[in-house]
């Protein structure tokens, strides 16, 4: 597995390195060791999937609050994504900043996403299946998220959204100038 830290710090893309022969290939998708000498959490107590029937889905963007802040590993097992990450850390000095990926079947790449970010995907296939395994339960009363269409992040998502929840639609936009 290559770890690549981006300019967001303690976000990771990982990236597989299958060994490959006549029969096909061999991948491996997480390691404790691998990711401990990164300095990434490697206790995930939920594995969750999401699917999303068309193309243009939208989902999120979301997070935990505190203290049930979590640590995600997303990757898409069916289908192509956009996922999105926006960090939302108070004393950070890229607060507000964000980044996308492009993350397919085919690649089998990963985003690391730690606490003190909200996350989001768009699918830009039909048919996708998104694959979390998250390091805290899920906490109803800790669940939020900010809008997606939020002027401070300015995300620059590929498609028209063609389906988003309601929920999504109607997170609150963030009254905090980018520069604070």
């Amino acid at each position: 597995m290559r770890f690549t830290e981006t300019e967001l710090k303690g976000v990771w893309l990982i990236e597989p390195t299958p060994v490959i022969d006549d029969r096909g290939s061999f991948t491996r998708l997480f390691c404790e060791k691998e990711m401990a000498d990164c300095g990434l959490a490697t206790r995930f107590v939920q594995h969750s999937r999401a699917r999303s029937v068309r193309r243009g889905t939208l989902r999120g963007l979301h997070y935990q609050e505190e203290p049930y802040t979590e640590v995600k590993l997303v990757s898409c097992v069916r289908g192509a994504i956009f996922d999105v990450v926006v960090d939302l850390r108070p004393n950070s000095p890229t607060r507000f900043d964000w980044l996308g990926f492009e993350l397919t079947a085919e690649t089998m790449k990963q985003v690391y996403i730690p606490a003190g970010f909200a996350h989001g995907l768009q699918t830009l296939t039909d048919d996708v299946e998104v694959s979390y395994l998250i390091s805290q339960f899920y906490t109803p009363h800790a669940s939020t998220g900010v809008r997606y269409n939020d002027p401070v992040f300015s995300i620059n998502w590929p498609l028209m959204p063609t389906a988003i929840s309601e929920r999504d639609m109607n997170w609150p936009l963030l009254k905090t100038p980018k520069n604070c």
